[in-house]
């Protein structure tokens, strides 16, 4: 069974409010899912997608208000690339995101797509990348700031930075399915080795960055937390959990998050990697019609929605902040 590409990419942010603004008004994604942690009732969990919620499609952001800021290092997920349909989406973004007020790279091209380096407000590494393929990627949603020819159609790869790639490239090919595709110089000691998946969906590249005598990265706001890949169903995720199992990573057990079913384990050096299930998906409790638009508890949650409530802050105040 092989993986089907990047599922969702987690991080972090130390304000909800804002977080939310920048990725709707600015970034025109659809806020699919308004739920909680599930191991962190206090605190927000934030999905924001295309206009379906696709896999392959989210960015999420667990809401930790009193973490300090992100440090980019070994043992980081440190970019998240987002995929356009074309270069005149690409320039569309570079002029939005100078009107915004926005720093951001000239059009560059890295392992022959065109893209677009950015951060959000809280530091967050972004690209935007010229993928033709991505029209066939997520749906533009009808109610985004964002004209549908230039949405943002998913996700297109992560960057991780690891201070030895041997036993990570071990993991990614030899037991995850990734196949070495290019290895580019990027710095005086620093080189980007880019492993794509045959075959897979949206997502289907990660970047690995090698930094040897770097101090560690230390998570923060504006950090990734981790990354999850895609699989069908819970049959295709038994078959991942046990190949993991098998080669001596250490894997949790199955968990149900309600919007999917997830494992997790860690690479050597310490990222986090989640294999996600594609269903049931975030229809599961709410219309299509209104997705994001209420606080949404999995059912072992709802008998504590009052107490769940009470201690959050609501995100829509943020428009007239």
């Amino acid at each position: 069974m092989k993986l089907n590409g990047l599922h969702h990419v987690t991080a972090v942010t130390a304000k909800a409010r804002d977080n939310y603004r920048f990725y709707t008004e600015v970034l025109g994604m659809r806020l699919v899912k308004k739920s909680v942690n599930q191991d962190d009732v206090s605190a927000y969990h934030l999905f924001y997608a295309d206009k379906l919620g696709t896999p392959g499609t989210d960015l999420t952001f667990f809401d930790w208000a009193a973490i300090g800021p992100n440090r980019n290092g070994p043992g980081s997920i440190a970019n998240t690339a987002l995929r356009l349909p074309s270069h005149a989406a690409l320039e569309w973004w570079a002029n939005r995101l100078t009107r915004q007020g926005l720093e951001h790279s000239d059009i560059v091209n890295f392992h022959g797509h065109e893209l677009l380096n950015f951060t959000d407000p809280e530091g967050q590494h972004l690209s935007l990348v010229n993928d033709e393929d991505a029209a066939d990627g997520g749906t533009p949603w009808e109610r985004s700031p964002i004209p549908a020819e230039y949405a943002i159609r998913g996700l297109y790869a992560s960057t991780l930075i690891v201070r030895q790639l041997e036993l990570t490239e071990l993991v990614l090919t030899e037991v995850m399915g990734y196949e070495r595709a290019a290895e580019y110089q990027t710095g005086p000691n620093e080189r980007t080795v880019v492993y794509e998946l045959a075959g897979g969906g949206a997502g289907n590249e990660i970047w690995v960055v090698e930094q040897p005598g770097q101090p560690a990265g230390q998570l923060g706001a504006g950090g990734v937390h981790h990354i999850a890949f895609r699989v069908a169903d819970r049959e295709a995720q038994r078959y991942w959990r046990e190949r993991l199992v098998s080669v001596g990573l250490g894997v949790s057990d199955f968990i149900d998050r309600f919007y999917f079913q997830s494992i997790y384990f860690r690479i050597p050096g310490g990222i986090l990697f989640e294999i996600a299930t594609d269903g049931p998906g975030f229809t599961a409790d709410e219309d299509l019609a209104t997705l994001g638009e209420r606080l949404a508890l999995p059912p072992f949650l709802e008998p504590h929605r009052a107490m769940i409530e009470a201690g959050l802050k609501p995100l829509e105040t943020a428009r007239a902040a």
